[in-house]
């Protein structure tokens, strides 16, 4: 298991929002901007009630992706006009759907406190997706890239 560094994850929670890869087999991997917190050295993000194209959460495609395959990606980029402040994380790593669990109380308090949207929203009863970092890559417009 990968552990964030203490950069990393400053970082990593300076962007609002990341891009969520999972793989579809044959087909182009699938990419999905999501929200996220970090939880107990994971990655936590929810499936929320914004409104989803097919009303079933279950028949989401990075719900049945991540069942098929676990491996996923998550990008988050730090981006600003002022090119001196760029930065960005990419992790690596497995993701599980948990629907119930110990872990899912503090994920859901990190995701609450991040977005004020959460706030209100009866995420208690739908998925959650956690991922369990593998390997994390970071790069800063001041030079500095860890692995």
């Amino acid at each position: 298991m990968t552990v964030f560094s203490p950069e990393d994850e400053q970082l990593l929670l300076s962007c609002p929002r990341a891009v969520l890869v999972t793989l579809r087999g044959a087909r182009p991997p699938r990419a999905v901007p999501i929200c996220f917190a970090i939880a107990n050295g994971q990655l936590v993000t929810p499936i929320d009630e914004k409104p989803k194209r097919d009303h079933d959460v279950w028949r989401l495609g990075r719900l049945r992706d991540i069942e098929r395959d676990p491996r996923v990606v998550v990008l988050a980029d730090r981006w600003n006009a002022d090119w001196s402040t760029l930065a960005w994380v990419r992790l690596e790593g497995r993701a599980a759907i948990v629907e119930r669990g110990d872990q899912r109380p503090l994920a859901l308090q990190a995701l609450r406190s991040r977005y004020l949207p959460y706030r209100s929203m009866r995420l208690e009863n739908l998925p959650l997706i956690v991922v369990e970092p593998e390997r994390v890559e970071t790069w800063t417009a001041m030079g500095t890239r860890r692995q």
